[in-house]
């Protein structure tokens, strides 16, 4: 995809079928994402930049842990639930494409379990500070909340229903022996009516209009080079083709030049450590007035020869008289050629 900086902003064509702005992108959307930002998500969504997922102990233990607090709900809070299983089949993530909302337009994405008029969203945590108010009750933070809320609204339930297991060390090494229970779970239950009376349109409608403007707009939101750095990263790294037939020969004939020299590097390794301990000794083999001092082998002359030079302590110049370091100081371009093995 092309793409182009303007100032902190990225410049594309819009996209003709972005992703959609699913319930775990929403909060951060509004900014209401610690964890995530606004232009992290717009770069998913639009399909410029997006880090391949991959399964990590973390995503593995709530997988894991998923299904054993659906049967929780069920025998302790008597709840009558369905599974995306119970509703969709087996490979319900194929069959919806990973979007239960096919229906809708933007806003979409996977509810975790569904009551007749409620919904369940489940979650894992190492941090049990995060879903404790200053009051000591159970408060779920406002990023998972309003995932909850999105699904509840896109349903049209008024109920929600959060739990959220607190994980050890040990559940992680080992999810499948994880026991739910009222110390290491907590479920939280609310109606968006009274928690955001106004979610439509304090939250759903700001969502729609960030959409207008930087999806179907084909500009991105504005990005920090703190927090996005990864991305900005990937996306300033300018990877050229060698379209030239005789660029293209000489990157052929260099790669197998590198590749031999990379074969010698254990060679001269070994070489260098004893360069250092050659070194060391003729070092020691200096008279006084000596410039240099020669050690003869069977093929080559080696030579350790002594100079004296002064250099400018510039970092002590810019410190102690940074004006007079500014004026003679000057700025000149470098070009650094280097390479590296293509990984598999």
């Amino acid at each position: 995809m092309d793409y182009k900086f303007n100032g902190n902003q990225i410049e594309i064509d819009p996209p003709k079928k972005p992703k959609k702005m699913t319930a775990t992108r929403f909060a951060s959307v509004l900014g209401l994402n610690a964890w995530s930002t606004p232009f992290e998500v717009w770069c998913a969504i639009t399909r410029l930049y997006e880090e391949p997922f991959e399964d990590t102990i973390y995503t593995v233990a709530g997988k894991t842990i998923e299904p054993k607090i659906c049967d929780y709900l069920r025998k302790r809070y008597f709840m009558d639930i369905k599974s995306p299983t119970d509703a969709y089949g087996e490979d319900y993530f194929k069959k919806t494409w990973g979007d239960f909302f096919g229906d809708r337009e933007i806003l979409g994405g996977m509810w975790d379990f569904l009551g007749d008029d409620f919904v369940v969203e489940v979650k894992t945590t190492k941090r049990s500070e995060d879903w404790i108010g200053k009051d000591g009750k159970p408060m779920a933070p406002i990023y998972y909340k309003l995932q909850a809320c999105l699904y509840a609204y896109l349903l049209g339930f008024d109920d929600v229903v959060m739990t959220c297991s607190f994980l050890k060390d040990a559940d992680y090494t080992n999810p499948d022996a994880f026991v739910p229970t009222v110390d290491n779970t907590v479920v939280i239950q609310f109606k968006l009516s009274e928690e955001y009376p106004n979610f439509k349109e304090e939250y759903v409608d700001p969502a729609i209009e960030w959409w207008k403007t930087y999806i179907e707009g084909g500009i991105s939101p504005e990005f920090d080079e703190k927090k996005d750095a990864e991305i900005l990263k990937a996306l300033r790294k300018n990877t050229v083709a060698p379209n030239d037939k005789e660029i293209a020969k000489l990157l052929k004939k260099a790669d197998q030049l590198q590749a031999k020299i990379d074969k010698l590097k254990d060679t001269e390794d070994q070489l260098k450590e004893i360069k250092d301990q050659i070194k060391e000794y003729m070092k020691g083999q200096f008279r006084d007035g000596d410039k240099n001092v020669e050690l003869t082998g069977s093929v080559y002359r080696w030579t350790l020869t002594k100079a004296s030079r002064t250099a400018l302590d510039s970092k002590s110049l810019k410190s102690d008289e940074p004006e007079i370091f500014k004026k003679y100081s000057k700025s000149s371009e470098t070009l650094t050629l280097k390479n590296a093995p293509i990984e598999a």
